[in-house]
């Protein structure tokens, strides 16, 4: 028997393609929000989210840019998860959309007295606003369809393994 026959082709667990994909989401949309920063499409630099923490003028250099990116990148595990328990039952990509329109919110809204290098959201530009939103949209529905998806099909996958 060859090593490739040997090989089962398991698919991973849900919980690890949800931290794989919260993960992996974070960062990529992050790096879009970098670009959108350095193209002058939003104000918000992505080192905003280090402002809680006392860093001095090394958040403003590509070692703040490169931290903050990561740290998206945790965050976003964490709504991740947050997707997973809540919401992965829904196959429509309607709840993907608007669990990044709620995630907006929740930053823009409810977190922005925590970054204070962030003014508040009707002192930002039109331009800042919706490239916001649609990044934040964009990345609710990579995360929320991603997610839907797979539960979905190793939902499809047990109940025929089953009959």
């Amino acid at each position: 028997m060859s090593n490739e026959e040997n090989h089962s082709g398991k698919p991973m667990s849900l919980p690890v393609m949800v931290f794989w994909t919260g993960l992996f989401g974070g960062i990529f949309w992050a790096i879009i929000g970098f670009l959108s920063y350095l193209f002058n499409f939003t104000e918000i630099p992505p080192y905003v989210i280090l402002d809680p923490l006392s860093l001095g003028s090394l958040k403003n250099q590509w070692v703040g840019t490169f931290i903050s990116i990561i740290l998206f990148g945790i965050f976003s595990i964490a709504a991740a998860f947050v997707y997973y328990g809540l919401m992965k039952n829904f196959t429509r990509i309607w709840f993907g959309i608007g669990y990044g329109l709620l995630l907006f919110l929740l930053v823009f809204f409810i977190l922005n007295p925590l970054f204070p290098g962030m003014k508040p959201v009707f002192d930002l530009s039109s331009d800042t606003i919706i490239t916001s939103i649609c990044i934040y949209i964009l990345y609710g529905l990579f995360v929320g369809y991603s997610i839907s998806y797979e539960y979905q099909n190793q939902y499809v996958q047990k109940k025929e393994a089953a009959s």
